[in-house]
């Protein structure tokens, strides 16, 4: 039996168990609140392992060790940033959301969160934040429908459409049917696998380019600036690379995930088990790059075409072929697991955030939960349309989205979360403010290093986006609310409980 064989085999063994975790989940989703929240069910392994494996994408097996490969450790900034906001995430935003959400109406997504916590009757809140949430993840979508073409084709050799669309197929199947139970469920599985690849590859890799100190001379032998945490790198670039981490407080698909957590005291276990796992995870992910580059110094008749497929390379060359393709499908998780949890908010937008306002209040759960499979579909469809013809890499586009959610709505959350005068129309000129920045910012920044380019726009491309964006939106949403504040003994009330039910817990 070939190597291909045993690789496919596996692969078809890792999407057939998908698919079968999509049907059990559509046979426990009978209503509304089961299809996008779960029924509020999620135990504290589930929810911890199904936000990591949402958020990190293909950009932790792929993305990330990619950047390492080719920039050496000055890119772990990001990993440094990421943990630290994943960490504040969990300690600030979970325990809170989780109550909150409850407290205020039982919204069960993010832009309903804010039109029940701040009275919006204009509607236009919840009508801005679901058009925000549809154009940014249709690019997150596009990032994953890119790693997932790119990953057949590094695999397999086959086309980058073809991989694409087989990714898009099967996760548009088991998200569609099984909703958020069979995007979460799913996570889990998947970011147990992301986790032992991660253990495993640079576990077998260090002895295969015999041991800590041969690695480490076969990789200052090709540049020793690759080891330097600062080499090559400004102020502002670092600065930049740790601003990701205010991205979380942001981010729908994963702090919806806190929202569905079984009960408040699980979250502290949830914590635990999710920054552990994110830790040891990016620490794998590093030590992946690294290896890899070692590897290919020893081995010159061993090739690399492509950065962000080092990972993928060396668990073909490491293990058996079976192993190596369940090495594959770890890969494979990462990229699905993201794009589940994206389509779902999306369709979420969609559906509950814009057609119940917009097209028609009233409607069964029944008619809702089909319309919003159908609104898996279409985002799909338009997100495999912009990745069709790659023109970025994975964590350009994944940058993008994560900015303007970071930026749109981080303030958004934390304001809501924790200041009691904060009105809808601070919210809403906040988020746009915010979107508009990261749009603006992004397009300016383009034409860095171009010959019309002037010391402004070099500055501009140079920093991260979410760092303007974030700053402004929180400054407008604060400076507006001020204005127009004014006292309601019902948010009042609701703040107040919610502040009794956490101080209960502790």
């Amino acid at each position: 039996m070939s190597d291909l064989t045993y690789q496919i085999i596996a692969l078809i063994i890792y999407l057939i168990a998908m698919l079968f975790i999509g049907w059990y989940a559509y046979r426990k989703t009978v209503n509304l609140s089961d299809y996008m929240l779960g029924g509020r069910g999620l135990g504290p392994s589930v929810a911890a392992l199904s936000a990591g494996a949402s958020d990190m994408s293909g950009w932790l097996l792929m993305g990330l060790p990619g950047a390492i490969y080719v920039s050496g450790l000055v890119e772990i900034w990001i990993a440094v940033g990421l943990t630290i906001g994943a960490y504040l995430n969990w300690y600030l935003v979970a325990p809170r959301l989780r109550v909150y959400s409850l407290v205020t109406k039982d919204s069960i997504t993010i832009p309903s969160f804010l039109e029940n916590r701040l009275r919006d009757s204009s509607r236009l809140l919840r009508i801005v934040s679901g058009i925000i949430i549809l154009i940014f993840f249709t690019f997150y979508v596009s990032s994953g429908m890119v790693a997932g073409g790119v990953f057949f084709e590094s695999s397999f050799g086959m086309s980058y459409q073809t991989g694409m669309v087989v990714v898009a197929a099967v996760v548009v199947a088991y998200t569609l049917f099984g909703g958020f139970l069979a995007v979460s469920y799913t996570d889990f599985v998947q970011g147990l696998m992301m986790f032992l690849a991660l253990l495993a590859v640079p576990a077998l890799g260090i002895f295969a380019t015999g041991g800590f100190s041969e690695t480490a001379d076969s990789i200052r032998s090709v540049d020793p600036s690759l080891l330097s945490f600062g080499t090559g790198a400004s102020t502002i670039a670092i600065i930049s690379a740790l601003a990701w981490g205010l991205g979380y407080f942001g981010q729908p698909h994963i702090i919806v995930r806190f929202m569905a957590i079984k009960t408040l005291g699980e979250v502290r276990q949830a914590r635990r088990i999710g920054i552990g796992w994110m830790i040891i995870s990016l620490l794998g992910a590093t030590a992946t790059a690294l290896i890899g580059i070692a590897y290919f110094q020893q081995n010159p008749g061993a090739e690399l075409t492509d950065p962000e497929a080092v990972f993928i390379a060396l668990g073909q060359i490491l293990f058996h072929p079976l192993v190596a393709g369940l090495m594959l499908a770890a890969v494979l998780a990462a990229i699905m697991s993201t794009i589940s949890s994206q389509l779902l908010v999306s369709s979420s937008a969609l559906v509950e955030d814009l057609y119940k306002i917009v097209v028609r209040k009233e409607s069964s759960d029944k008619v809702i939960v089909n319309l919003g499979r159908l609104g898996v579909l279409l985002v799909a469809l338009i997100a495999a349309y912009l990745a069709w013809e790659r023109n970025a890499t994975i964590l350009d586009l994944v940058a993008y989205a994560w900015a303007g959610f970071g930026a749109a709505f981080g303030p958004l959350i934390l304001l809501s979360l924790f200041w009691r005068r904060f009105t809808a129309w601070g919210a809403l000129a906040g988020m746009i403010v915010g979107a508009v920045t990261v749009i603006a910012w992004d397009l300016i920044g383009t034409v860095e290093g171009d010959e019309g380019a002037t010391a402004a726009t070099n500055f501009i491309g140079s920093v991260y986006e979410i760092i303007p964006g974030f700053i402004l939106c929180l400054l407008v949403a604060w400076l507006i609310s001020l204005v127009t504040f004014k006292d309601d003994a019902e948010i009042t009330a609701e703040f107040d409980e919610t502040q009794r039910l956490i101080e209960e817990d502790k």
